[in-house]
């Protein structure tokens, strides 16, 4: 991935400004197909290899003596794959874990028989597909089932001081065939056969829809997310776990782009206009802005400011305005910068770690490179919005003042209001944005007024549907466990007695003794919780993005939660640290990556290389990680005023800024879109030292008219009962899933029968046994129970 560097220094005095370089990142569901199928190993795992690859070999030679898998013709491999679906049914556990290995050597790609990375991954995909359709996912479903309730496992684990790689090995080999299963058959591409195709529906349509359970497939991972989390099975190889839920919820609910494919067809169907623009397009074509002024700079910028306190002439500004032309002839003698004033004195963005600061003394140049002239498109990158309740407390505010009275929601009649306001509201108007939960709301507040004459609603029987209505009544467990795993895999959180150990499937039987394997196994452990951080990130926002567009109170219900659970304290924990030192971490060593790794002899590792890493100027799953929790942080606080307090009271304004020295035009969108919530609670004193990141907002962020967030006269930033804000909203969340999912529950409409004889007269359905256990039953229930006589005084 190129990267477009330049670091900008100072002609005046040699004061350095260091600029971060341009990160050419490209924003995507997933990292690439290689990537994805690298990231289902750690290092530690790399011996598994060479015993998978012995265990199908001795069995394959004892079958088809002299041939390769690659000489068979299909139906010759049909016959193999049935041959060891039998053998998984074997009663003994270690004949069937050798069955299982062979399995996953042939999902591997039969790596003994190919020359290079190419070869490996086409026989990984086909034999994926034939082992699909062979009904290979059926069976190891039944086996993850039976590891799951292996209490014997469970409890042998509980007991060991310390979990290693060997408990889990089970459960692995399972979990990668069906990750290897579901990412290769997941991914299309033009040269697929239409029996692929159909493959590939078909299984969509098993793990969505479940024929044999009531529940679907993700549900049984979230329940092992839990298990895991309870302390009941310390033993489950959770990145695994994770990872596989990640793919599960793409491949079943569909990506981004699906996504956005959607939800203009469900805005069709409502009879709403078209969507503005497409917002995956727009945030590509966003140029990323330069970041404020480092520490260093400012620092330097404070002593000079103490040594000489003559006035200095007005400068542009241009360090993040974008859409200007900037001059490479201009000298840079500006004044303190006032972007980050209060922020030295406050010691926040003052401190700089030591390392952090070594790396950017080196990095000064010695010369100011030149810097190219670019002329940008004139105008905003967004069209702007209107929400009807914008128009509405436009109209009062405007009534109040030339009238004295209001008309309430009514926003057509403009009689007695001057000609400039009558404008006003036709600009409104064109720019008025009507949202699919806008509808949903109304909809949803027309049938709780109206239960009867509105009769029963239709609700369409998506995969998003019946995964919510599956998750419904453990949801808050699901989202507690989900944040439990990623706040022990951040590498902010200290290493504590009383968190759950994430690192059981990752650390080898015997503890390295070489500096040489301990530096391995270090690298092995960060990339480790790098890529949970990664799966949990994606698959939380995919699970918020998806009911949101089903409808929003599922949405509401699953973001309430995560509050509930300090969601937002901890991204924002997250977000406090070296935010450029970790997006570009070099936590991987590309020699033991899959498929390199088999196909290769490997070179002997020493220190150097290890150091090295790879060639990556930055770490994608880093910065795809930061730009989710981002958006995750967005979603939770956007039109909550309380929620949007949290991030005031938390003093999240500084971690964000410190996060715009990433170059990256989506996340500086997604932060810039942070600050500017809370812009109009941080006081008039804020917003005057950091004109630089306000303007940046201006020309990134879209506009809502009559939105006040620069000034913060507005009525918004009054204080509000905000807990009274939040109640509320439960309120409409659990009158929601109580009306369309508590149905037998509630009997408020129901039908009463109160003639004693046909009451006495209903067969009921009793358990075989019954009669055994019959005098015992009636001793606890009917004899043993007082009888309340001045109940019935209650119902005459």
């Amino acid at each position: 991935m190129s990267v477009d560097s330049h670091c900008n220094m100072a002609g005046n005095g040699g004061r350095g400004s260091v600029d971060y370089p341009s990160l050419e990142f490209e924003y995507g569901d997933t990292d690439g197909y290689t990537a994805e199928l690298s990231e289902l190993y750690s290092y530690t795992e790399e011996p598994e290899f060479v015993t998978n690859r012995r265990c199908f070999e001795e069995d394959f030679q004892t079958q088809v003596q002299g041939k390769r898998w690659p000489d068979l013709d299909t139906a010759q491999q049909k016959a193999y794959v049935m041959r060891l679906l039998d053998g998984l049914e074997v009663v003994n556990r270690d004949k069937r874990l050798r069955v299982a290995r062979a399995i996953l050597y042939l999902a591997q790609g039969v790596f003994g028989e190919c020359d290079n990375e190419l070869d490996v991954l086409h026989w990984s995909r086909h034999n994926n597909f034939l082992l699909y359709q062979m009904g290979m996912f059926t069976a190891f479903l039944e086996l993850l089932n039976l590891e799951i309730d292996n209490s014997q496992a469970c409890s042998s684990a509980l007991r060991k001081p310390a979990i290693s790689l060997a408990d889990s090995t089970e459960l692995r080999v399972l979990l990668s065939v069906m990750y290897l299963m579901i990412e290769n058959i997941r991914v299309e591409l033009e040269t697929d056969s239409p029996e692929w195709k159909t493959t590939r529906e078909a299984f969509k349509t098993e793990l969505s829809f479940p024929v044999h359970s009531d529940e679907p497939f993700a549900l049984l991972l979230f329940t092992m997310v839990i298990k895991f989390c309870s302390g009941h099975a310390p033993h489950f190889p959770m990145k695994k776990v994770l990872l596989l839920l990640w793919k599960v919820l793409l491949f079943t609910l569909g990506g981004f782009e699906a996504l956005q494919v959607m939800k203009m067809k469900k805005r069709e169907d409502l009879c709403l206009p078209p969507l503005p623009e497409d917002s995956i397009q727009v945030m590509r074509s966003m140029r990323a802005a330069s970041p404020p002024a480092c520490s260093i700079e400012l620092i330097e910028q404070q002593q000079q400011k103490r040594g000489h306190r003559s006035r200095r002439p007005l400068m542009k500004q241009d360090s993040l305005d974008i859409y200007n032309e900037r001059d490479p002839f201009k000298n840079d003698e500006a004044g303190v910068d006032e972007e980050e004033n209060d922020d030295v004195d406050s010691g926040i963005e003052g401190e700089l770690d030591l390392m952090e600061r070594d790396a950017i003394i080196q990095a000064l140049p010695a010369q100011r490179p030149p810097i190219e002239r670019l002329c940008f498109p004139k105008g905003l990158p967004w069209a702007p919005k209107v929400r009807q309740k914008d128009i509405e407390h436009f109209l009062e505010a405007s009534r109040h003042k030339f009238i004295g009275f209001t008309l309430g929601q009514d926003t057509e009649t403009l009689i007695g209001l001057p000609r400039p306001i009558h404008e006003s509201v036709n600009t409104l108007k064109q720019h008025k944005y009507v949202s699919i939960s806008d509808i949903q709301i109304k909809n949803e507040e027309e049938l709780e007024k109206c239960p009867m004459s509105l009769g029963e609603e239709e609700v369409q029987e998506t995969a998003c549907e019946i995964l919510y209505r599956a998750m419904l009544y453990n949801l808050p467990q699901y989202m507690i466990a989900l944040l439990k795993i990623l706040l022990a895999a951040a590498p902010t959180s200290k290493a504590k007695t009383d968190s759950i150990n994430i690192l059981a499937d990752v650390l080898p039987e015997e503890m390295p003794i070489t500096v040489l394997q301990s530096m391995k196994l270090g690298i092995d452990v960060n990339r480790h919780k790098e890529i949970i951080v990664k799966s949990i990130s994606a698959l939380l926002l995919l699970l918020l993005k998806h009911f949101k567009l089903n409808h929003i109170y599922q949405f509401e219900y699953v973001s309430q939660h995560l509050v509930f659970a300090n969601c937002i304290p901890l991204i924002l924990k997250f977000f406090n640290q070296n935010i450029m030192s970790y997006i570009t971490a070099k936590n991987s060593i590309s020699v033991l990556d899959y498929p390199y790794c088999i196909v290769h002899e490997l070179p002997e590792l020493t220190a150097e290389s290890l150091e090295t890493g790879d060639n990556n100027q930055f770490c994608w799953r880093n910065l795809f990680s930061c730009i989710n929790l981002l958006r995750i942080l967005n979603k939770l606080t956007k039109w909550k005023h309380s929620r949007t307090m949290m991030l005031v009271v938390f003093k999240s304004a500084p971690i964000l800024k410190r996060a715009l020295k990433v170059k990256q035009a989506m996340m500086q969108l997604y932060v810039l879109k942070l600050l500017k919530i809370q812009t109009k609670y941080l006081g008039r004193q804020w917003r005057k030292s950091n004109m630089k990141t306000m303007s940046a907002i201006y020309q990134k962020v879209r506009h809502r008219m009559n939105d006040d967030w620069a000034y913060g006269n507005d009525i918004d930033a009054r204080p509000w009962d905000f807990q009274a804000e939040e109640c509320t909203l439960r309120a409409n969340i659990e009158a929601f899933n109580n009306r369309r999912y508590d149905k037998p529950q509630d009997s408020e409409f129901a039908p009463v029968d109160n003639c004693l004889q046909s009451v006495l007269g209903q067969r009921l359905e009793l358990p075989e046994d019954f009669h055994y256990s019959y005098e015992l039953w009636l001793e606890r229930e009917v004899f043993s129970q007082p009888i309340r006589w001045e109940e019935l005084l209650h119902y005459q």
